[in-house]
């Protein structure tokens, strides 16, 4: 029973690779292949090279004869990483997966079921702290200074972080679920708790890197400093770099740690998992409904899932936090630097226009609510097929709130990009107009594309939304498409001027737009109807 628990779970995690989510269908071997080097493309070359590179800037300390500090400060990025990167979705995949009232009313003991969904947070938390230990190790390996026992400890300290990012991301989860089941405004304080950690996250990784300078010449006050305060990193560091001894203490502490984490979630886990999604209990007050038109209806059922779902709103809407930190940011400190970018433009007028509406459609790409936005209705989308409203109606109220998440914020950007500039009208104006057209276009794409391949039949939410063809596709070909226009725009650079290029693209992302509503509109209301 175990054994097909578990393969099960990896079907699941891995169905996005050997799957089509549309039909339901195997892939062909060669569309499998594809997806697989794609996905260990970004992971090894891109993620993991970065890390690398940031290894060998280390490698110094492991020279100086201080391998333990390189260990600990790569220990310290992996888990932070891994533990951020995991524990988004540790609440939806161990507690609130689609499928657990279905696997608890069969006969299957509990035990199987939580060791099947821990299998999954492991997996993840590997990935996210793989991708900097293991570059790592590779480093350290490959630099002519590693012993023996150094590279046993370092494999071991490999495994022994990804057993530590799986025990802490399990015991916030378990936090994040008893606090949860009293909470009534659960989503939203998942959400501003999960920024935080992001924000903390970033600021700590920039901190690090704009200082490296400074650890590499003072790693011996580095190293005394850990040794003194922060022994337990001092542990880790040891451990990594092959001291038998502390690489038994990390060994027992962490699986320790593990083993107690197992014994609670293990004592509370069919609580958590069974709890109603209720909240806390409210007492009735009568009040008079509010007459709504269809369209204000159906906006608000949107609103409703969108609000409802943690995982949904960080990671497709985190343009709509940023656009105004980036307008708050423009406006405290931009004005040099803005200054100082004019003076380099003097001799190409409008741009210094035209790149800023570069940066604020590389912000505005960070949402993608329309695209996994009918894949979300999963099993329940029959019930707004089944209502009496028209299809575009339905697709109306998806595009609605993309736009009102996105333009608003982008508005505001465009206005704050302007009053720092102060640019001449023309280009005022466009500055405005284009990262609006350019916001519209990827709602209309990502609403598109998730029509044309949409996956109803996840069991987690947390696929619907970080596996979803929709997402992906609107993510990497926006990006895409702010490449190749400012590639395009190199090679006309000697022909057309800046603002009469914003003029062009203003004209056809308004007809991309147009043609995009008119199939939705007609065609794209059909796909809905028949899904």
């Amino acid at each position: 029973m175990l054994k097909t628990l578990l393969k099960k779970q990896l079907l699941e995690l891995n169905q996005s690779f050997f799957r089509n989510r549309k039909t339901g269908k195997t892939r062909s071997g060669s569309a499998a292949a594809l997806a697989v080097a794609g996905f260990i493309f970004v992971m090894v070359v891109i993620l993991g090279g970065l890390f690398g590179v940031m290894a060998v800037a280390l490698l110094p300390m492991v020279e100086m004869g201080l391998a333990w500090v390189y260990f600990t400060i790569a220990s310290i990025i992996a888990l932070v990483l891994g533990v951020i990167g995991s524990v988004f979705n540790t609440y939806a995949s161990l507690y609130r997966a689609k499928d657990n009232d279905l696997l608890l009313s069969l006969p299957v003991p509990v035990k199987y079921i939580m060791i099947t969904r821990l299998l999954g947070v492991y997996l993840m938390g590997l990935m996210y702290s793989g991708v900097v230990m293991v570059p790592t190790v590779i480093v350290y390996c490959c630099s002519g200074y590693a012993t023996a026992m150094g590279i046993v400890g370092s494999v071991l300290l490999t495994v022994l972080m990804s057993i530590l990012v799986l025990t802490l991301s399990c015991f916030l989860g378990w936090v994040v679920a008893k606090i949860s089941a009293r909470l009534k405004n659960k989503s939203l304080i998942t959400v501003v708790v999960s920024l935080g950690l992001l924000a903390g996250y970033y600021y700590v990784y920039f901190k690090f890197i704009n200082g490296l300078a400074d650890i590499l010449l003072l790693a011996d006050t580095l190293a005394e400093k850990l040794r003194s305060s922060a022994y337990p990193l001092y542990v880790l560091g040891m451990a990594g770099a092959g001291d038998p001894v502390n690489l038994l203490i990390a060994s027992g502490v962490i699986l320790a740690l593990f083993g107690l984490t197992c014994y609670i979630m293990d004592r509370s886990f069919l609580k958590i998992a069974t709890v109603s999604d209720t909240g806390v209990k409210t007492r009735y007050r009568e009040r008079t409904a509010k007459i709504r038109s269809v369209d204000q209806a159906l906006l608000s059922r949107e609103f409703g899932r969108f609000a409802a779902s943690p995982t949904y709103m960080l990671n497709c809407a985190l343009g709509t936090v940023m656009m105004p930190i980036v307008a708050v940011a423009l406006i405290v400190k931009g004005r040099e630097l803005i200054g100082m970018m004019g003076v380099l433009f003097l001799s190409a007028p409008g741009l210094l226009e035209l790149i800023a509406v570069a940066v604020m459609c590389c912000v505005v790409s960070m949402n993608d609510i329309s695209a996994p936005s009918v894949t979300l209705e999963g099993k329940t989308l029959w019930i707004a097929q089944s209502l009496p409203v028209e299809p575009w109606q339905v697709l109306r109220a998806k595009l609605k709130l993309h736009l009102l998440l996105t333009e608003i914020p982008c508005l505001l950007l465009g206005v704050a990009f302007v009053a720092v500039m102060q640019p001449e009208v023309v280009p005022g104006v466009l500055m405005l107009l284009l990262p609006l057209l350019y916001g519209a276009l990827t709602a209309l794409v990502g609403l598109a594309v998730n029509l044309k391949v949409p996956n109803l039949n996840w069991t987690n939410e947390t696929v619907a939304v970080k596996q979803s063809v929709g997402v992906l596709i609107t993510l990497l070909g926006g990006w895409a498409v702010i490449a190749l226009l400012g590639v395009g725009y190199y090679f006309l650079f000697d022909l057309i001027t800046p603002v009469w290029f914003m003029v062009i693209l203003t004209v056809l992302l308004a007809a991309v737009c147009a043609g995009l509503t008119a199939w939705l509109k007609k065609r794209g209301t059909r796909i809905y109807a028949s899904l």
